[in-house]
């Protein structure tokens, strides 16, 4: 129905009225419970792709095997004093970085390769954790093709692994990898 016209008396312009109050106020109403129900759903939907693996569609049950075969050799490796099975899980050009600070303060990225890595896991530096603290969490984050994202719960820290499919198997080309400590 549409709306009646009035006439200002001193400017002699014609003006529309407007929703009444309670309209607006309702309209504002359904705008505010509108964004909550949204903001409820994005919500909801971020953690559920927080807790469910992005598995592309190139991704097989082998493949999600033999990426969590990888990460299960490198930290239960670790903890076993196994350098052949820590070997077995790496590609030869692995880096393992963490973001460390120096005692002046200044942050710096702190790096190690494949052989020192199974050098340090021969001599047993996973055994100084104490079998309760010891974790082997391991998640598929992602797998797309060739390419494939863990993460692995450990004692006092958590790696981030990328894998590759190398050479008809799944190895770790990458680890970044943090603290848990204060």
């Amino acid at each position: 129905m549409p709306q009646p016209h009035r006439i200002s008396m001193s400017t002699g312009a014609h003006q529309r009225r407007g929703p009444s109050r309670r309209t607006r106020r309702l309209a504002v109403h359904a705008v505010a419970t509108l964004a909550c129900v949204l903001t409820g759903a994005l919500a909801a939907t971020r953690a559920h792709a927080q807790q469910t693996p992005v598995v592309g569609a190139s991704a097989s049950a082998a493949d999600s095997a033999g990426i969590t075969r990888a990460a299960r050799d490198y930290i239960e490796g670790w903890y076993t004093a196994d350098g052949a099975r820590m070997a077995s899980a790496l590609h030869p050009e692995l880096v393992k970085r963490i973001m460390t600070v120096d005692p002046d303060g200044r942050r710096f990225i702190q790096t190690m390769g494949a052989s020192q890595l199974v050098r340090g896991t021969s001599a047993g530096g996973g055994r100084t954790t104490p079998a309760a603290q010891q974790r082997t969490d391991v998640r598929i984050l992602d797998i797309f093709r060739n390419a494939a994202s863990v993460r692995v719960d450990a004692g006092g820290w958590v790696d981030y692994l990328q894998l590759v499919r190398w050479q008809e198997r799944w190895v770790i080309l990458n680890v970044l990898w943090e603290l848990r400590g204060p």
